[in-house]
């Protein structure tokens, strides 16, 4: 059986705005935030597509990565986006 993986991701919205977030399922999660049913926050506004994702062997690296990308400004989060 292979490994779990865990991904810290960045959605584009809608009204240019991004959400970052992780998840063990990168696909299942992206569904749920076009359905409405992830967060309050792409219920409001709408995602786009994936613009970022990094994957990790923890769910431990992937939440802290998702902390350090949320205390990034939008300049930063613009430049980690356009290395990837």
């Amino acid at each position: 059986m292979p490994d779990k993986k865990f991904y810290t991701y960045i959605l584009l919205t809608i009204n240019n705005k991004l959400y970052c977030g992780y998840t063990d399922d990168l696909k299942k999660r992206f569904e749920s935030h076009l359905n409405g049913t992830a967060s309050r926050f792409t219920r409001a506004n709408k995602p786009v597509k994936i613009v970022y994702s990094q994957e990790y062997l923890t769910k431990t690296e992937a939440m802290k990565e998702e902390c350090r990308i949320k205390k990034l400004t939008r300049q930063q989060k613009d430049k980690l986006i356009n290395f990837n």
